[in-house]
């Protein structure tokens, strides 16, 4: 039998480079509570199936990414395997790492950052997925695989800006191994794959276009942003920027103490939402808001049951309340609703009203 090779990417000088790189703290952000919202929520439950954001160029979405990603604690690791397994997790490991695991070799490990990957608009099929060596297959009987951006991902975070305008093929690559947690090469016969369990976080400009309703619906949560339009805001988040970029060593110092408190906030909601529950009525008075919306399918229930209970998490809590239903059903909802062209009114207008017929109580 032959085994997989993976060839690691080729090191980077600038590596070392990207991780002395300032990034702009999460704790600082001003604004655009929804789009941080939905992203925390992944963060404590990538099930949720990543975000789509969509809003005006410049209001801050790639920051607000990598802030989140540069918050997030170091993971362990298999050192020397390019998937970035996870030791203590069979269902978070490559095949090779497992079979080393049942014929009882200790595992190196090491600590890392978790990964943001960005997805370059051009990028190919082959250097999303990974590509076979053939040659060296055919030569020496193994299955060389060198690992693509999905490999890079996993246990990460991976960004595409403009999804809308990426070939829809790739989009749906993408969206089957978020889904799946597993990314599948095949050529000529061989076929190869790892895990690739990553928060998916689109993003787009919808003056450049929707994605087709099809794949909208796969992600899990839709965020809208707008530019800021208050002046004293803008000035603030100005101020903020100037203070930031004239000195970051002294600027990150001033937030840490913040950036601290949400990370270990974070941890702990990873570690307790296995313990939380949502009432069955609860979930009855849900699915009856995606009944009445007419939302094709089951993903809008199940997403809204899970963001519920990653917020309730968040704060602290082992019970699911109306008012962490509330905070999310608009992010679970709006993107999922069939559009008419008669209709004026705006789908999270439409979701909120629902909502408050079904619960009795107003979303503002």
């Amino acid at each position: 039998m032959t085994t997989a090779v993976a060839t690691p990417p080729a090191a980077n000088s600038s590596d070392s480079i990207e991780k002395r790189r300032a990034v702009f703290p999460f704790t600082a952000i001003v604004g655009q509570e929804e789009m941080k919202l939905a992203l925390m929520l992944n963060i404590i439950d990538p099930k949720i199936g990543g975000v789509m954001i969509m809003g005006d160029r410049g209001t801050g979405k790639s920051t607000t990414i990598r802030a989140l990603a540069d918050l997030l604690p170091e993971i362990e690791m298999v050192a020397d395997d390019p998937f970035g397994s996870d030791p203590q997790d069979v269902e978070l490991m490559s095949d090779e790492v497992r079979d080393r695991l049942a014929n009882g070799e200790s595992l190196p490990t090491a600590m890392k950052k978790v990964q943001m990957v960005d997805l370059p608009l051009g990028a190919t099929e082959d250097r999303v997925c990974g590509t076979i060596d053939i040659e060296k297959a055919l030569a020496e009987g193994i299955k060389a695989f060198e690992p693509g951006l999905l490999a890079k991902a996993n246990r990460g975070i991976l960004y595409v800006d403009e999804v809308n305008l990426l070939d829809d093929h790739l989009v749906d690559v993408l969206l089957d191994s978020a889904a799946s947690g597993w990314n599948t090469v095949e050529r000529e016969g061989i076929s190869i794959r790892h895990p690739a369990r990553f928060v998916l976080v689109g993003s787009g400009n919808p003056e450049e276009g929707e994605l087709r309703p099809q794949l909208l619906d796969r992600f899990g949560m839709h965020a809208e942003i707008r530019t800021v339009k208050e002046p004293d805001l803008r000035v603030q988040i100005v101020e903020e920027r100037g203070e930031f970029d004239s000195n970051p060593t002294d600027y990150l110092k001033n937030h840490q103490t913040e950036q601290d408190a949400l990370q270990l906030k974070l941890v702990q909601a990873r570690d307790l939402l296995k313990s939380v529950d949502i009432d069955r009525d609860l979930k009855v008075q849900i699915s009856q808001v995606c009944a009445e919306l007419d939302v094709d399918g089951l993903r809008g229930d199940i997403v809204t049951n899970r963001a519920a209970k990653a917020l309730a998490a968040f704060e602290g809590r082992t019970e699911v309340t109306v008012n962490d239903i509330k905070r999310v059903i608009v992010l679970c909802l709006r993107h999922r609703l069939r559009k008419d062209p008669l209709e004026t009114i705006d789908s999270g207008d439409k979701v909120q009203q629902v909502f408050g017929t079904i619960f009795g109580m107003d979303l503002d």
